[in-house]
Order: structure tokens, then sequence, then C-alpha cells
């Protein structure tokens, strides 16, 4: 159930939401947990605007991205981090139609500390996000019987 925020340089994207759901899609998908939705309503990512003036490199350039994603602890082993890097960069370069944005896209990983992941009101821990999408699972398992 990761949490993602995009920083770029307004106008870096045309279909914002777009961009969003696709990069939400893409890490619910390297996560490997069920399509579910516990997991698909709160799987969200968020793209920030900035102004041009407001991020620079070294050199002044303000044509880079930075993808930071933040999930439950131990939610991604290195594997699916590898996997979560290299499908957010092309994703991001292809929403951008820059292919050249897949060398100035940066993706972070973060993860929340156990007992941080609040949902609903409530911290959880990673045994409270399994037992929640087990009783999701069992209630459609029971619908369909």
């Amino acid at each position: 159930m990761p949490m993602i925020d995009v920083y770029a340089v307004t106008g870096t994207f045309r279909d914002k939401r777009r961009l969003a759901m696709d990069l939400a899609a893409a890490v619910m998908r390297h996560e490997q947990v069920p399509d579910i939705s516990l997991f698909r309503q709160n799987t969200a990512a968020f793209v920030h605007d900035l102004d041009a003036d407001s991020v620079a490199n070294v050199d002044g350039d303000s044509n880079s991205v930075r993808v930071q994603v933040l999930t439950p602890a131990g939610t991604l082993d290195r594997d699916k981090q590898l996997g979560v890097v290299e499908e957010l960069t092309a994703i991001v370069a292809a929403a951008a139609d820059d292919p050249g944005l897949v060398d100035r896209t940066w993706v972070l990983i973060y993860e929340s500390p156990e007992g941080g992941w609040g949902i609903n009101g409530h911290a959880n821990t990673g045994a409270d996000i399994v037992a929640a999408a087990r009783a999701e699972l069992a209630a459609l398992a029971a619908k369909e019987a």
C-alpha cells in the first residue's frame, strides 16, 4: 500500500491523473499484494508541480524528476526494489514524452516504521495489514460461495 510522491516542474506531464494511476498500479504489482479494495483504495500517487525556479541541480538545470515511494516496512525486497525503480522511471519518462528523462529521474524508496502505517485512524503494524487483507479475501470468498 505505497504512497508515491512525484515532484517535477509544472508542465512536465500532460496527464497527471494517468501518471498517478500508472505509478500506483506498478508499485502494487511489484509488492505482489492481492487486487482487493484494501490495497487498491490505499495505494496512491500524488503529483506535485514545482515552479521552474524552485528546483535546480548544481548546473542550474530544473529538468529532473524526484519520485518518493513510501511503503510499510519489509514490503519490498531487493528484487522488488530494482523492479520498482526501473518501472517507475520508465513510466515517468513515457508520461513526460521525454526518453532522456530516464537519466534525470530519481526514485527514492522509504519504509515507514512498524506500526507507522495509518489507515482509517489506526496506526497499523504489518500484521494488522495482513489481517485486514485476509478478512477482505475471506469475505470475497464467502460471497462467491
